[in-house]
């Protein structure tokens, strides 16, 4: 079996069936999405609004108390762009 940092969503049961309570935490989910984010912190207030109203809890504040997506478990849904009231966060789409 593989170690949980080597695991992702290819690893994932068909269906999505969930087997093992918790076990979503062991998936990048990050890994399949289109989108990703970037972030003018520049204008960021450090309001945390964007952290609130991810879906994933993804989103936390870096060193600099700027609040900051984990690009393994960001699904790029870009929930946290369009409730960030400043415009700090912009969604890219993905490169190949």
């Amino acid at each position: 079996m593989k170690s949980e940092a080597e695991l992702t969503w290819k690893d994932m049961e068909i269906g999505c069936i969930v087997t093992e309570p918790g076990s979503s935490k062991y998936y990048r989910t990050g890994d399949w999405r289109s989108q990703r984010t970037t972030y003018d912190f520049s204008r960021c207030i450090k309001c945390g609004v964007c952290a609130m109203y991810c879906p994933e809890g993804c989103i936390s504040p870096n060193e600099q108390g700027n609040y900051e997506a984990d690009p393994y478990w960001c699904k790029g849904c870009g929930i946290c762009r369009r409730e960030c009231p400043t415009g700090t966060i912009a969604m890219v789409d993905m490169e190949e």
